[in-house]
């Protein structure tokens, strides 16, 4: 089997050659071929040819279009700061919807070039081309919440839960609808797989996300399905509050960050749903040794089951030594023998 092969079997239920290998690297791809971040966020040529030196270096199953959660936010006329070797990053003090009432003028941007969502659709096409059908190809989107707090500001967000529901109403309408027209389009440039971050998620209890977010990313990932195209959530921090509800959002991956037990989230979500992660990608993946992260991986295994894809909790740090990430390699390969 090729990567896409693989991680399409065990998404359909079907037994693959080995465990798949997923894990997400942005700030280490760019470092694989010895470019700054600046370019690597902003020029799709750049992330692709990180991308595609990363998976063959170290074996990875896929490919993926994830950089930063700016893009939407920018080309809606957010102010975003650059940096030459970290992260683009939203100016919260500066919101683009400080004042609630611009959310009433506010356009869905449209994907023109020069503009950093269009900059994804190319770096989807580009995929395409290069990695043909050897390896699945991972589009990406913010999930509601995660850009709610992009445009609003993430302070303000969490006070409009308690003070104004009728506008987080409304803003989560348009944000939805913004980011299904966002995941649509990368569909149709030649995605296989849309992964959903909905960061600020993980930062309210079970009430809220029940009562405001949930609703919205299982709008999102309906549509996405309803597409033709598999979803892969990704919620960052601490999620153990809200993991049945996560659970009964359809994923066909749930990507689950290292604060997040897997037995905890096996036991309430079904026994089918595929779980991703979760290894600490700080302190077991960075700074631990081979055996520490095979021995992580092999309790992330046993208390996920064989409905698992091998993955650190988060982002692959910067600096991580080569041979623990190709220690992940080695146990996907060796986990179902």
């Amino acid at each position: 089997m090729n990567g896409r092969q693989r991680i399409l079997a065990q998404l359909d239920g079907a037994k693959p050659d080995r465990l798949p290998f997923m894990p997400i690297t942005m700030m280490f791809a760019a470092d694989q071929i010895e470019r700054c971040y600046r370019d690597y966020a902003g020029d799709y040529r750049v992330l692709v040819e990180g991308q595609m030196q990363t998976a063959k270096t170290f074996g990875f199953d896929y490919v993926s279009c994830i950089s930063d959660p700016t893009r939407e936010a920018g080309d809606c006329g957010a102010q975003i700061s650059s940096f030459d070797d970290q992260p683009p990053a939203i100016h919260e003090a500066n919101a683009l919807l400080l004042n609630k009432k611009t959310l009433l003028n506010l356009e869905i941007p449209g994907h023109v070039p020069g503009g950093r969502m269009h900059d994804r659709i190319e770096a989807v096409a580009l995929f395409r081309n290069r990695a043909g059908d050897e390896k699945l190809i991972e589009g990406w989107i913010e999930g509601p919440c995660a850009e709610a707090a992009d445009l609003r500001g993430i302070n303000n967000l969490m006070l409009d839960f308690f003070d104004d529901a009728p506008f987080v109403r409304d803003l989560f309408e348009f944000v939805t609808e913004m980011e299904i027209k966002f995941a649509k389009t990368q569909i149709e440039a030649g995605v296989d797989l849309i992964g959903i971050g909905d960061a600020a998620a993980s930062l309210v209890g079970p009430r809220i996300y029940e009562e405001f977010i949930w609703e919205y990313e299982k709008k999102m990932v309906d549509a996405i399905q309803e597409h033709g195209c598999r979803v892969r959530l990704h919620i960052c921090g601490n999620t153990r509050s809200i993991l049945r509800g996560m659970g009964e959002l359809g994923c066909d991956i749930g990507d689950l960050d290292y604060m997040v037990p897997m037995a905890e989230a096996r036991k309430v979500m079904r026994a089918d749903q595929v779980l991703l992660g979760n290894i600490d990608p700080v302190n077991t993946l960075l700074h631990g040794s081979p055996e520490d992260i095979y021995e992580a991986l092999s309790l992330c295994y046993e208390e996920a089951g064989p409905c698992y894809i091998v993955g650190a909790g988060c982002e692959v740090p910067r600096g991580t030594p080569p041979e623990n990430l190709k220690t992940m390699l080695h146990f996907a390969e060796q986990a179902q023998q």
